[in-house]
């Protein structure tokens, strides 16, 4: 960056946009490749709304909350969502077949060089098509963005990845096997739940902290984000599949193994871009999932989101499908080589 902007300059000051304006209209070219890829693969883009009943119902994710006053000036509470999934899915219930939509996302508790409060999502479904499909279509917008940006290398730090290189294909038991030296499966039961003490204790031995209140999940998180991600995606893309069950509150269980699910997700430069599912298509167990969920989120936070009746109810509806949610700053920021998500924003959040 010239030495007459510093990272405090405001991005609204002409010579510190004149130094983010090419990594802008990077952006656009990547987004209007894409939109053409996606059109040529007859998807029908939708444009969903972004105030929801329910922000989403995974434990540690956070909405942000607002008020709708109605004619009578009775206020009932609404959110913003984290992810136009539900919206999508009653899409699909009511007989699309390939969508996708840039959405506009809220998270809050969220900022960093890869984190904003308000970010753009690029989701999309394949209803009667096998999630593996999902990979292919993330392999072809690697390829794009590339293109698009005229790089033959994906960066961010000191990480490169070929976006033209076939990705390779890694289950996360045997990402922690390799880069953790732990048997994530061995703490994992053939209905789902898990042995706590189990992992805890290989992850002691591998020389990781475990605290007394930290549960299996959050164990697992932390191998994951201290052990394993900083391996993948350098030098080609990682696709990190085979999540394990209690790890995919959207995705339906593997038919080969009941431990782990139809999860990916899309790794480049150690870099999470995309999160792909088998989709889960059953309310009853969708139901009881979001309540596990929402009873962590209490016992951790002291609050519980509702649940979105009108999804659960369209979910019985819903055909067989595969959707993926991919962070389109994030692979614009890697095609450009841009250090903060805030620099490949037309307006960042202040």
């Amino acid at each position: 960056m010239p030495a007459q902007t510093t990272p405090d300059t405001p991005w609204w000051d002409a010579t510190r946009h004149a130094d983010r304006r090419p990594l802008l209209v990077a952006r656009n070219r990547i987004q209007a490749a894409i939109r053409g890829w996606l059109a040529a693969q007859d998807f029908t883009e939708v444009d969903p709304a972004a105030l929801a009943r329910s922000p989403g119902n995974e434990a540690h994710l956070h909405g942000f909350a607002t008020e709708a006053i109605g004619n009578d000036g009775t206020p009932r509470t609404m959110y913003l969502h984290t992810s136009p999934e539900f919206a999508l899915k009653k899409l699909l219930a009511a007989g699309e077949t390939r969508i996708a939509a840039f959405a506009h996302v809220w998270r809050n508790r969220e900022r960093g060089a890869l984190h904003s409060p308000e970010f753009t999502m690029l989701e999309w479904y394949r209803a009667g098509e096998d999630y593996t499909a999902l990979m292919d279509d993330c392999a072809a917008l690697l390829r794009l963005a590339g293109e698009a940006a005229g790089v033959t290398r994906l960066r961010f730090r000191h990480v490169e990845c070929d976006p033209f290189a076939t990705p390779e294909r890694l289950s996360v038991a045997d990402a922690f096997a390799r880069h953790a030296g732990i048997d994530l499966l061995a703490t994992i039961r053939a209905d789902g739940s898990t042995d706590r003490d189990g992992l805890a204790a290989q992850a002691e031995a591998a020389g990781l902290r475990v605290a007394p209140d930290d549960g299996w999940p959050d164990i697992l998180s932390r191998i994951l984000v201290a052990r394993v991600e900083p391996h993948l995606g350098h030098g080609r893309a990682t696709f990190l599949d085979r999540y394990p069950a209690p790890e995919a509150a959207l995705a339906r269980r593997a038919a080969d193994d009941p431990r782990v699910a139809e999860r990916f997700e899309l790794y480049a430069c150690g870099v999470e871009l995309a999160n792909g599912f088998g989709e889960l298509t059953d309310p009853a167990e969708q139901r009881r999932r979001f309540t596990a969920e929402m009873d962590e989120r209490a016992r951790v936070y002291g609050e519980r989101y509702p649940l979105d009746e009108d999804f659960l109810a369209a979910l019985a509806q819903m055909p067989d499908a595969s959707g993926i949610a991919l962070g389109f700053d994030r692979l614009v920021m890697l095609a450009t080589g841009a250090a903060r998500i805030d620099d490949v924003q037309w307006t960042p959040v202040p």
